[in-house]
């Protein structure tokens, strides 16, 4: 049974994934960048949000983003980390704990940026409130949709999109088979279901 909605579920609010900012180019290491406008959008497509981002990420070892969204203006410090392999990855450091990350959340009635450590038990991630069905639906639907936004598809047209054209076919083939596994488990929740109700109606007979 999924457990009853007492804590705020974390992806309704925002959230900001530095290595998903630098693909899409709002930031770049080694340069300045910005003010760049980034949304947000629900799982519908709708935009719920946007904000403006400015990054400094000129130096080796430390650098920031600015983010204003609304009456929020919020300056966050960026660390650089060398990798074994070389090169460099960078973080987020949690203005109010001071641990770095790669990703920072907003929940809703939240009015700053902070790691998902801060939050502690006030937040859940949705997934934590469905049962076997609904994470299956859910975990579908959102790689359709990330397709579907990547290639330019209507998610009206397909069950499950093609490559998009600049797409790596192992990076394709990786979400396809996450796919047919949520689907899998669709199945396999509807199939539980069924032998529940089943025994349930025998038992009442």
């Amino acid at each position: 049974m999924p457990r009853p909605l007492q804590r705020v579920r974390l992806e309704s609010g925002l959230k900001l994934n530095l290595n998903s900012l630098a693909r899409r180019g709002i930031i770049k290491p080694g340069a300045i960048t910005g003010p760049v406008g980034i949304a947000w959008t629900d799982y519908a497509g709708q935009q719920i949000a946007s904000a403006y981002i400015t990054a400094d990420m000129s130096g080796e070892q430390t650098g920031w983003l600015r983010i204003r969204l609304g009456r929020l203006d919020q300056r966050i410090t960026l660390v650089a980390s060398r990798r074994h392999f070389g090169g460099r990855q960078w973080f987020f450091m949690c203005p109010h704990l001071r641990s770095l990350a790669t990703v920072l959340w907003m929940p809703p009635g939240a009015d700053t940026f902070a790691c998902r450590q801060r939050w502690g038990r006030q937040v859940a991630y949705a997934s934590q409130f469905m049962d076997r069905i609904a994470r299956g639906h859910r975990g579908a639907a959102t790689i359709k949709l990330r397709l579907c936004s990547f290639g330019g598809f209507d998610p009206d047209e397909w069950d499950l999109p093609p490559k998009p054209k600049w797409m790596r076919w192992r990076t394709y083939n990786r979400m396809v088979e996450r796919f047919d596994g949520y689907e899998a488990m669709v199945e396999e929740g509807l199939l539980g279901a069924v032998k529940q109700l089943g025994l349930s109606t025998n038992i009442s007979d």
